[in-house]
C-alpha cells in the first residue's frame, strides 16, 4: 500500500509520472474485473470495479471530539482595475488530523482545505498559482465559467518550481464552487493529498434574501481519508506512475470521514436557521444526507433554486453540492443533531454534529421565491450527441472509456458552436458522477422520464448504474478546448475524459 507524505516521485519533462504510460500500464498489469461487493451507496453491476473501501492502519478517533474548523478565508493581495488578485501558493506541510497524530499534506497555503474565496459575481477574480511540491499540478475552478486557457485542462501543466496565473471573469450566478487539482492522470491522488478548497461567489440578487447569513452561513467540504497507523495519509497508487492497484479501479473509498479536514467534527449551533453549504470532495464515495428532520433546499451546483424545497435527505455523487437550511429552532437547548450517511454503514454513516447550546436572535428566512431560472429549450439544439460510460478493453487491459476509447487531449469528441444549444444523452454502465466543464446544464430526462419540479442548473450528474440521462445545454461566450469525464477520481485518471472544443 503505498503512503502519501511529504516525498514526490520523479517526473518527466512532460509532467507525467516516470515509467511507462497510462496505457503502457494497463497492458502490463493485464487489469481484468473486479468481482462486485456491496459497498452500501455504490453501484453494483457483477463484472465492473466497484469503489473498494481502503482500512487505515490508526486508530479510528472518537466521533464528534473536535469542532469543526472553518478554512480561512482568502485575502486579495491586491484588488485594481475591477479585479481582486489571489495568491496560492501549493506547498507540503504538516496537519494535525487525527489527534495526537501528524499527516503530511500537499495543501493550497500549507492547510487542508485550502483558504475559502469569495469572490463577486462579474468581478474578475485572478489567482496566482505558485506550484512549490515536486510533482506539476494544474488548478481548476470546479463549476467556474471560465475562459478555456484558465479552466484546467489537465496537461496545462504548472511544473514544480514554476508560477501561473489564472483568470476567472465569473460571469455567472452567485453559487458554491470548489477548487481542486487536475492534472491528467494524477488528480485522484493529489486531492487525496489534500489539494482542494471551497470557492464562493456571491451577488446583489442573493444577498437580497433574508437567508442565514455570516457566521450561520457555513461551507462544508466533505471527504473521506484513510491513514497509516503513523498518521500518514494511504492511497493504493502505483509507484510512480497513473492509476491504482486493480482492487481499486472503481473508486478508492477512505474508512475516516472528514468535514472541513476533521474526522466527524462537532459544530455548536444556536436555536436559529443555518445555511450548510455541502460540498462532496471525495474521490468515489456519495453520500446521502440527512438530519432526521427536515431539510430546505435553497441551491444546487448552478446557483440558487427558483423556489425553495423540502427535503428528508440530499444525495451527492463526487462533485456535486447542494446549499440546505436547517432550522434548530425547533430543538431544544442541548440536543444534538447528527448529520448522517445514510448510504453509509458504521463509522462512515456518521458525517459530522451539531449541539444546540444557546438562544440567538434570528431575523433569518426563506422566501418562497428564491430566483428566476431559465429554462432551456430541447426543441432549439442543433444536435444530440451520445457519450457512453464504460469499462472496457484498453490495449490489452481493462479501463475506463467513453465511447469506447480512453482520453485522449489531441482528440476532440465534439465541436459545438459558440451560441448553440446541444442535447448530450449519457449511458452507464455502473455508476458514473459526469461533470461538464464549461456551462452549467439541465436535465432533461433520466431513463426517459422527466425531473419533477422546475428546472435548476447542475455542472455534475451522477448517471448510476445502467442508467441514461439526457441534458441539454448552452455553450457561451468563450471558444476553446474543455473537457467531459467521471468525477469518481480513479476512474477520470484511468481515462474517462472526452475532450471537446467550442468554435
Amino acid at each position: 500500500m503505498t503512503r502519501i507524505g511529504g516525498g514526490q516521485a520523479a517526473t518527466t519533462r512532460n509532467g507525467r509520472g516516470a515509467g511507462p504510460g497510462r496505457r503502457d500500464v494497463l497492458r502490463l498489469l493485464g487489469i481484468g474485473a473486479v468481482a462486485a461487493v456491496g459497498v452500501p451507496g455504490c453501484s453494483l453491476l457483477a463484472g465492473t470495479p466497484q469503489p473498494q473501501l481502503l482500512a487505515g492502519a490508526a486508530p479510528q478517533p472518537k466521533p464528534y471530539a473536535v469542532p469543526l474548523p472553518l478554512p480561512e478565508v482568502a485575502k486579495p493581495v491586491s484588488s485594481a482595475g475591477g479585479a481582486d488578485f489571489y495568491e496560492l501558493t501549493e506547498r507540503v506541510a504538516e496537519v494535525e488530523v487525527l489527534p495526537g497524530l501528524r499527516t503530511p499534506i500537499w495543501g493550497y497555503g500549507g492547510t487542508f482545505p485550502g483558504p475559502t474565496i469569495e469572490a463577486r459575481s462579474g468581478r474578475r477574480t485572478v489567482v496566482k498559482l505558485v506550484n512549490q511540491l515536486g510533482e506539476p499540478t494544474v488548478l481548476h475552478l470546479h463549476g467556474g465559467h471560465t475562459p478555456p486557457e484558465s479552466d484546467g485542462f489537465p496537461t496545462d501543466l504548472v511544473a514544480p518550481g514554476a508560477a501561473r496565473e489564472y483568470v476567472f471573469p465569473l460571469e455567472q450566478r452567485a453559487a458554491t464552487l470548489w477548487y481542486h487539482d487536475h492534472r491528467m492522470d494524477y488528480t485522484g491522488p493529489q486531492v487525496w493529498r489534500g489539494l482542494a478548497g471551497m470557492f464562493l461567489v456571491r451577488d446583489a440578487e442573493e444577498e437580497a434574501l433574508p437567508l442565514p447569513a455570516g457566521e450561520r452561513d457555513v461551507p462544508l467540504l466533505i471527504c473521506d481519508r484513510s491513514f497509516a497507523a503513523d498518521g500518514t495519509l494511504l492511497y493504493p497508487g502505483l509507484p510512480d506512475r497513473p492509476g491504482v492497484q486493480e482492487g481499486y479501479m472503481g473508486g478508492v473509498l477512505g474508512d475516516v470521514i472528514l468535514v472541513n479536514g476533521a474526522p466527524w467534527p462537532e459544530l455548536r449551533v444556536a436555536r436559529a436557521r443555518y445555511r450548510l453549504r455541502l460540498c462532496n470532495a471525495s474521490n468515489a464515495r456519495v453520500y446521502e444526507l440527512s438530519t432526521g428532520g427536515p431539510m430546505v433546499r435553497i441551491s444546487g451546483d448552478g446557483g440558487l433554486l427558483s423556489a425553495p424545497r423540502t427535503v428528508r435527505q440530499i444525495r451527492l455523487a463526487p462533485g456535486e453540492r447542494a446549499d440546505v437550511v436547517v432550522d434548530f429552532a425547533g430543538y431544544e437547548l442541548g440536543r444534538y443533531v447528527e448529520l448522517r450517511n445514510l448510504a453509509g454503514e458504521g463509522a462512515q454513516a456518521r458525517v459530522m454534529r451539531f449541539a444546540v447550546d444557546r438562544d440567538e436572535p434570528d431575523d433569518s428566512a426563506v422566501p418562497g421565491r428564491l430566483s428566476t431560472v431559465e429554462a432551456l429549450d430541447p426543441g432549439k439544439a442543433t444536435v444530440t450527441r451520445e457519450f457512453e460510460f464504460s469499462s472496457g478493453s484498453m490495449h490489452g487491459g481493462t479501463g475506463w472509456l467513453i465511447n469506447g476509447r480512453p482520453f485522449d487531449a489531441r482528440r476532440m469528441e465534439a465541436r459545438p458552436k459558440l451560441g448553440d444549444v446541444e442535447v448530450w444523452r449519457l449511458t452507464s454502465d455502473v455508476a458514473h458522477p459526469v461533470h461538464l466543464h464549461l456551462d452549467h446544464f439541465q436535465v432533461l430526462s433520466v431513463n426517459g422520464e422527466r425531473p419533477s419540479g422546475p428546472p435548476e442548473w447542475k455542472d455534475t450528474i451522477e448517471v448510476r448504474d445502467a442508467q441514461t440521462v439526457e441534458i441539454v445545454t448552452r455553450f457561451t461566450d468563450y471558444r476553446g478546448r474543455y473537457v467531459l469525464h467521471c468525477h469518481n477520481l480513479e476512474h477520470e485518471d484511468m481515462a474517462m475524459m472526452a475532450a471537446f472544443e467550442v468554435i
